[in-house]
């Protein structure tokens, strides 16, 4: 056969078997928008494109959302606190004697399907090991499921920083590279949900990720003024937060958080001084 026409057949088939599986993720993409992401007909369809397609990582992200959907509910729960995971009550009534008493929507995991959904997400990283996507929501979620206590999440986000320091990864995101500073930025996305949780455990995590940030990059004011936040907010100790806001300050004087948290300190400092 000539070479020519079997490089047309082969590059057809190619094209064929490339359209079929980019058919799935559009099929895909058009129940879920109607039905959600655990709707009727998703599994049928998923099951379908993992027999056609077992190592289609968009297959694996696809099963690691339907399981971890799957796997989610809610319940109302009654807590003594003004704040569960960093937002406000969604009923507040009085008790007899005038107490408030606070009702908290609470996500709830179901372990087994949970644990479905990071077997996908897993194996997806296996696959694209620097497709930094799969990672990162293999942090999310696990930050999702642990709620309070994210100890996993913020063990999987320092195993990745270190990952990165150690190796230099080429990451790529939607098939386009990954900056330093789209990293950093993730990275304090992170520490801003665990910050904004608000328990002991949370803002342990988000000390321990700073720090750890700041070590690999100590000229870096994002992460100082992390600290700066914690020792104020978390251990409220201004003066150990003044040392971090200090630094900031040195290395950029027009930094605004780190200019609006020192004038906070000074007026409590002020008021202090008052009584």
């Amino acid at each position: 056969m000539n070479k020519t026409i079997l490089s047309i057949l082969v590059f057809a088939c190619a094209s064929a078997f490339a359209q079929e599986r980019g058919d799935y993720l559009d099929r895909y993409n058009r129940l879920v928008k109607n039905v959600g992401e655990a709707g009727v007909g998703v599994e049928y369809l998923l099951d379908r494109w993992a027999e056609a397609w077992p190592d289609d990582c968009n297959m694996l992200e696809a099963r690691y959302s339907y399981y971890l959907a799957k796997s989610r509910s809610e319940t109302v729960e009654k807590m003594d606190t003004d704040r569960y995971l960093g937002e406000k009550p969604m009923l507040s009534l009085k008790d007899s004697l005038g107490r408030n008493v606070n009702y908290f929507m609470v996500p709830v995991y179901n372990d087994s399907l949970f644990r479905m959904s990071q077997q996908c997400i897993d194996r997806a990283i296996a696959l694209e090991p620097n497709a930094i996507v799969h990672r990162f929501h293999k942090i999310s979620a696990l930050a999702a499921y642990e709620k309070d206590s994210p100890d996993m999440a913020s063990t999987a986000l320092l195993d990745l920083i270190d990952m990165d320091a150690a190796r230099h990864p080429e990451w790529v995101f939607n098939g386009e590279p990954v900056s330093r500073e789209d990293f950093n930025a993730a990275v304090q996305e992170y520490c801003i949900v665990f910050y904004k949780t608000g328990s002991q455990a949370s803002y342990e995590s988000f000390r321990v990720i700073s720090e750890r940030m700041l070590k690999l990059e100590p000229r870096n004011t994002l992460f100082m003024n992390n600290l700066g936040a914690y020792w104020q907010v978390a251990r409220k100790d201004d003066r150990a937060a003044s040392k971090y806001y200090k630094k900031v300050l040195k290395l950029n004087p027009d930094d605004a958080t780190a200019k609006t948290n020192m004038g906070i300190i000074r007026r409590n400092k002020q008021k202090t001084n008052k009584k």
